[in-house]
């Protein structure tokens, strides 16, 4: 079971990536979830396994244990690090594409405000999400808008970004020019 609970958590978080499944990731990314029951399955088969009389069942628990911990520790605390904190503020569908759309997430990362951008295109499971305006540290994103049936312009603190989107509603791109101020 608790390969299953693990493979579930993997299986949404490949999902989360640029490209992926938005049903997937939707039901399948819970981190403290999934990892938290994966944690506590292999503790719980651990101790019901094991006799704890004999000396070698008390040396094997302990290295069960220790290799949990040093196992578990860093996923753990990658897992949360890369919760989703944000907030849907807004949506922009497509002019003539109505199965594509612009959302806009505030998100709490760090203590400046943070505003993303992504494309969703098709419903149900087979819709698909892609991240627009990749940032550096401390470039944040200004203004995100459809310029055309299959062009999407993304304002940047230093460039702006345009990405042409596909008949497949695959973005391709981005073409960057720096910013004039």
């Amino acid at each position: 079971m608790a390969l299953v609970a693990l493979s579930a958590y993997l299986v949404g978080r490949h999902a989360s990536r640029s490209g992926g499944l938005v049903e997937l990731e939707r039901r399948l990314n819970h981190p403290v979830l999934l990892v938290g029951a994966t944690v506590v399955l292999v503790l719980v088969s651990l101790i019901v396994e094991l006799d704890f009389r004999t000396p070698e069942s008390q040396v094997g628990l302990a290295g069960g244990l220790v290799a949990l911990v040093l196992l578990g520790v860093p996923v753990a605390l990658s897992t949360l690090a890369a919760g989703d904190s944000g907030v849907r503020t807004a949506r922009e569908a497509a002019p003539g594409h109505p199965d594509r759309v612009l959302v806009f997430t505030d998100a709490a990362d760090s203590f400046e405000p943070d505003r993303r951008v992504e494309l969703l295109t098709g419903s149900g499971w087979s819709a698909r999400h892609w991240s627009l305006g990749a940032r550096g540290p401390g470039e944040r994103l200004l203004r995100a808008e459809w310029s055309g049936p299959g062009r999407i312009t993304v304002t940047l603190e230093k460039e702006i970004e345009v990405f042409t989107v596909g008949e497949d509603g695959t973005p391709a791109g981005p073409s960057s020019t720096p910013r004039s101020r």
